[in-house]
């Protein structure tokens, strides 16, 4: 099983267990245990901004962006792989999309993209958003492409394949849902993806500092991650140490985790969440509940997980892996609290301590 379906399936597609702290509590112990994490060599660096309304808890660089010439992180400013917390963008923007009537959640995926490759089922823009369409995930070096393809000619990949299980019988996350979704959006609109998000969440959000991402040999593209200032080194991990990721390319599956973002602008985006200047009251109903297959909770919404941690607490987001990055993005409504945790290296195994960090600071200002 590819490692990012695997991750997703244990921490979060089905339910995540925030873990209780033991001595220590709030800001400080998650400064510590964020310090932690780099002085015992588990991440090459984090960026870190944790707010409550308005008011930031904690924003803050640990470890470097580059290894080699000790480049600090910067919060505000370095910009990192955000893998899967791509699909909540992606999901975002379909919402305005359906707010709109350009597009229909219940509508066949044919209605959009008629030249897909018919199946034996018939399947929806919502099962694809749920994860439960029947489209595969990663085989083999799929997980770590790098080929300049654009979002419609990535369909490639999968698309004569058969669905694995009749749509809405079963759950099975992967990035190619999303691939698909994007390319409907782009159809039905006639706008291309990447600008459609732009002008749905980037402008009106002021994230100035998410990108779509490419590979630096795409020497035309705009976007190309080597044009982005502060990007951050991308990492592997294995017994010796880290190393340099192998070089890939997202363009074609931008919506699933292509994007590119700092530890600010996703803060920003948990804010305007908890603002409700993202969705309209009807698309957080739509968006921001979890599905069910037979009977029962998928922990899933359309492109969020959605759950409840150890304390009863509900929240939604996305944990993210992908090649040279990991991420973490929970918005706990209730609490009015976003943490937006980012790391320059593909899964670390860490998620046991960033769960204390995230406890650890609900606790205290719970108390407080």
């Amino acid at each position: 099983m590819n490692p990012i379906i695997k991750l997703l399936q244990n921490l979060g597609a089905f339910q995540r267990i925030v873990g209780d702290s033991s001595n220590l509590i709030g800001v400080a112990k998650a400064d510590a245990l964020l310090n932690d994490l780099v002085n015992h060599k588990k991440v090459p660096g984090i960026a870190t901004t944790i707010i409550k309304s308005d008011k930031i808890l904690l924003q803050k660089g640990y470890g470097y962006a580059d290894l080699e010439s000790k480049k600090i992180i910067d919060p505000k400013k370095t910009v990192f792989r955000i893998a899967s917390i791509s699909k909540n963008i992606a999901a975002a923007t379909l919402a305005h999309l359906v707010d709109e009537g350009v597009m229909k959640l219940d509508a066949s995926l044919y209605d959009y993209v008629p030249y897909y490759p018919k199946k034996e089922y018939d399947f929806t823009i919502r099962q694809l958003a749920s994860h439960t369409a029947g489209i595969r995930g990663y085989k083999g070096v799929e997980y770590g492409l790098n080929k300049p393809y654009s979002i419609k000619e990535g369909i490639d990949i999968f698309k004569n394949d058969p669905l694995i299980f009749k749509p809405g019988t079963q759950y099975l996350y992967n990035s190619f849902d999303w691939a698909l979704l994007s390319l409907a959006m782009q159809e039905a609109s006639g706008v291309a993806f990447a600008d459609l998000v732009q002008e749905k969440i980037f402008n009106p959000l002021n994230m100035l500092n998410t990108y779509a991402g490419a590979n630096p040999s795409e020497t035309n593209s705009e976007t190309s991650s080597y044009k982005i200032a502060n990007l951050t080194t991308f990492y592997s991990k294995n017994k010796t140490g880290f190393r340099i990721a192998i070089p890939v390319n997202n363009y074609y599956k931008l919506a699933g985790g292509g994007y590119l973002s700092t530890s600010e602008d996703i803060a920003k985006f948990g804010r305007a969440l908890l603002k409700n200047q993202v969705f309209s009251a009807k698309m957080n109903i739509e968006f921001l509940t979890s599905q069910k297959v037979n009977d029962e909770n998928t922990f899933y919404g359309l492109g969020w997980q959605v759950s409840e941690d150890n304390k009863g607490r509900p929240f939604f987001g996305h944990v993210g892996n992908g090649v040279g990055g990991y991420s973490n993005f929970f918005v706990y409504p209730n609490e009015k609290m976003v943490f937006s945790i980012l790391i320059n290296c593909t899964d670390p195994k860490v998620q046991d301590e960033i769960d204390e960090i995230v406890s650890s600071i609900l606790s205290e200002t719970i108390q407080t």
